[in-house]
């Protein structure tokens, strides 16, 4: 009897990496991996970020598909519509990814494994658990400015994982539903903190694999004045606000 394989779907939101995405969708081919597929998020990039993953798609045999939005309204959300579609397109797995190159396209296939080989529900690729690492590039201070945001995060929301800012991340897709991506507000890097909060109110697992996060090397850092300060008080509102319900926990795959 032939193996079944999940259906992975990796999204990768864009805005202006008409040079890294076809790097990265190439690198994720090369992984050989049965049923992945890649979903593009584009929020009307002016550089033409859009056609380029058109054309990846078209020459994909399938396996790459375009989420083309009108407007750029943060990561958030459009991380928010890139899960919803691969959930209504039949994702058993969804991976959440830059495109900007700082994800280790290595790392998939172990993040999947931990998903699907233990009972955790969503699976990060973390920069500090026992491994894992940042940027060589970084000055002092913005490696000193990463671990401290962990801290300050886990600090008030007790979140108990090493990289709550992490922004690379496996989902079960019951996971997602369970979190319900529709009511989600934060956007983002503040984003990937509700979703982790959700996660553990839910009382579902978070599993931590190490990666290697590397330095952008085409195109612009999207981190503005305002994320930073949106990231800062989110985990307040987060504590504070209308919690939702944990509910017992839904079955698990076999």
């Amino acid at each position: 009897m032939a193996e079944v394989h999940p259906k992975v779907v990796v999204v990768v939101p864009t805005y202006n990496e008409r040079e890294n995405l076809p790097v990265l969708v190439g690198r994720l081919a090369d992984l050989g991996m049965a049923n992945l597929h890649v979903l593009v998020v584009d929020d009307n990039s002016p550089d033409g970020t859009g056609e380029v993953a058109d054309k990846l798609a078209a020459d994909s045999g399938g396996t790459v598909s375009v989420l083309h939005r009108t407007e750029k309204d943060g990561l958030g959300r459009a991380y928010v519509a890139g899960m919803s579609r691969a959930l209504a397109d039949g994702a058993d797995i969804v991976v959440q990814m830059d495109a900007d190159l700082s994800h280790p396209h290595t790392a998939v296939p172990a993040m999947v494994e931990k998903l699907t080989g233990t009972d955790a529900s969503v699976v990060l690729g973390s920069r500090y658990v026992p491994g894992g690492s940042t940027a060589s590039e970084w000055p002092w201070h913005r490696k000193a400015l990463s671990a401290w945001a962990n801290f300050y995060v886990n600090a008030i929301l007790q979140l108990k994982v090493k990289d709550a800012t992490a922004g690379f991340k496996a989902w079960e897709a019951e996971a997602l539903r369970r979190v319900d991506l529709d009511s989600v507000r934060s956007n983002g890097y503040s984003f990937q903190v509700e979703m982790n909060h959700r996660v553990v109110r839910q009382g579902m697992r978070i599993a931590e694999v190490p990666i290697r996060f590397e330095e952008r090397v085409e195109g612009m850092s999207k981190m503005s004045l305002d994320v930073q300060l949106e990231s800062a008080v989110a985990p307040w509102k987060l504590r504070f606000g209308k919690q939702q319900a944990a509910p017992g926990r839904a079955g698990r795959r076999g």
